[in-house]
C-alpha cells in the first residue's frame, strides 16, 4: 500500500527532524541547509506558511521540512495561527526575501486569489487545504497537494450503510460533529457522507450539526448536552478524528458506552488509530500527512524548474481533465478499520 512505502521512505527523516513542528509559536523553524548554489542564495530556500498547527498538520510540516532538506534546500516553516492577513504577510515576506517558492496551508480557501495575487511570479503551492475555485491554479506557477476530499466522507458513508444494512436498519438518525464552517475539507467531508448514505439506500436524519472547528475539546463541549438531552441517535459522525475523540469522551463522561454504537472520523491519527483498535472508534479515514508533505515539496520543485507540479511525482495525477489538472498532486486517502488498524499504527 502507498501509504505503507512512504511511511517507510520518510521516517528516518522525520524522526530526525523531531519535534521542529509539534510547537504552537508563531516564530519560525527550519531544517535542511541551503543548496549548493550558496548559504546566501535565497533560491536554495523556500517557505512553507502553515494555517496553524494540530496533530496532522504538524506532522505534514515535518514531513515537508524532512524532504526539503533530502533535496537540498532550506525550508523555513511560518505558523499564521488562523489569520489570514497574517498568512499573506508571511509569504509577501517570502517573495521579498527572494525564495524560490512559497507553500502555504491556506487559513481562508476562499481566499485562495489574494495569495495568488501576494506570491506573484514565485512558485506557489496549496498544500492540504485546497482553493475553493481550483480555476486559480496555473500549471506554470501555482500548484495543489492534497486529497480528494469528495473520497473522504464518501468512505464514512459507505461504512455506515453498510454496519446498518447488516442490522436491517435503513432509517438512521446521526449526530454531525462540523469542522471550520465553510471551509472547502467541511463542506465536502459532510456531503460525501450523507451522499454515500443515500446512494446505498439509507434515509439518514441529522439529529443535529454541531460546529467543533476541527477541536477535540470544542466538538467535547459541544456534544456533551446532547448525549444527556435524551435525543435518541444511531451514530455519530465527524469531519476529522480530533472532534471524534471530544466525542468519545464526552460519551464516556456521560456513562454511555461509544462501542455500542458506530462513531467515525478522518485523518486516522496516532489517536484514531488507538481508538479504532480498541473499538472506541468504528472507523477513520487515513489522510496521508507524510505523503502531502512530501508532494507538496515535489510540487514546488517542479514548478521551479519550468514543469507541471505533477511531473514525474509518485503519487495520482488528476484526471477529471480541466484546465488545472496538471497543478495538481493527488495524494489517496484510505478507509481505515478494525481489520486493517495494524498497518497504520
Amino acid at each position: 500500500m502507498k501509504s505503507k512505502r512512504l511511511l517507510a521512505l520518510l521516517a528516518a527523516g522525520v524522526m530526525s527532524v523531531g519535534m521542529l513542528a509539534g510547537c504552537g509559536s508563531s516564530e519560525g523553524s527550519s531544517a535542511g541547509s541551503a543548496a549548493s548554489t550558496g548559504g546566501t542564495d535565497r533560491k536554495g530556500t523556500m517557505t512553507l506558511v502553515m494555517s496553524t498547527r494540530d496533530d496532522f498538520l504538524s506532522t505534514l510540516e515535518t514531513a515537508a521540512l524532512s524532504y526539503a532538506e533530502e533535496t537540498g534546500y532550506k525550508l523555513t516553516s511560518q505558523d499564521a495561527q488562523n489569520d489570514a492577513a497574517k498568512q499573506i504577510q508571511y509569504v509577501e515576506t517570502a517573495v521579498n526575501g527572494g525564495d524560490a517558492a512559497v507553500i502555504v496551508n491556506p487559513v481562508d480557501s476562499d481566499a485562495a486569489q489574494s495569495v495568488v495575487d501576494a506570491a506573484g511570479d514565485t512558485p506557489l503551492v496549496f498544500v492540504n487545504r485546497a482553493p475553493t475555485d481550483m480555476h486559480v491554479l496555473d500549471p506554470e506557477n501555482v500548484g495543489f497537494c492534497g486529497s480528494d476530499e469528495d473520497t473522504s466522507g464518501y468512505f464514512q458513508g459507505e461504512y455506515l450503510a453498510e454496519y446498518f444494512k447488516a442490522k436491517g436498519q435503513t432509517d438512521v438518525k446521526y449526530i454531525l460533529l462540523q469542522g471550520e464552517l465553510g471551509q472547502i475539507s467541511q463542506i465536502k467531508r459532510c456531503a460525501g457522507v450523507l451522499k454515500a448514505l443515500e446512494d446505498n439506500g439509507i434515509n439518514a436524519t441529522s439529529v443535529v450539526d454541531l460546529a467543533g472547528k476541527y477541536d477535540r475539546a470544542e466538538a467535547m463541549n459541544k456534544i456533551a448536552p446532547v448525549l444527556t438531552s435524551g435525543q435518541e441517535f444511531d451514530c455519530i459522525i465527524s469531519n476529522n478524528d480530533s472532534m471524534a475523540m471530544g466525542a468519545i469522551e464526552a460519551c464516556e463522561a456521560a456513562n454511555i458506552d461509544p462501542s455500542t454504537f458506530p462513531i467515525v472520523g478522518i485523518d486516522c491519527t496516532k489517536d484514531g488509530a488507538q481508538a479504532v483498535s480498541e473499538g472506541k472508534l468504528a472507523m477513520t479515514v487515513y489522510q496521508n500527512p507524510l505523503g502531502q508533505g512530501k508532494g507538496a515539496i515535489q510540487a514546488a520543485l517542479n514548478l521551479i524548474n519550468g514543469d507541471p507540479a505533477n511531473k514525474d511525482t509518485e503519487f495520482i495525477k488528476d484526471e477529471s481533465g480541466e484546465s488545472y489538472s496538471d497543478s495538481i498532486v493527488w495524494i489517496a486517502f484510505e478507509p481505515v478499520t478494525a481489520d486493517n488498524v495494524a498497518d497504520y499504527m
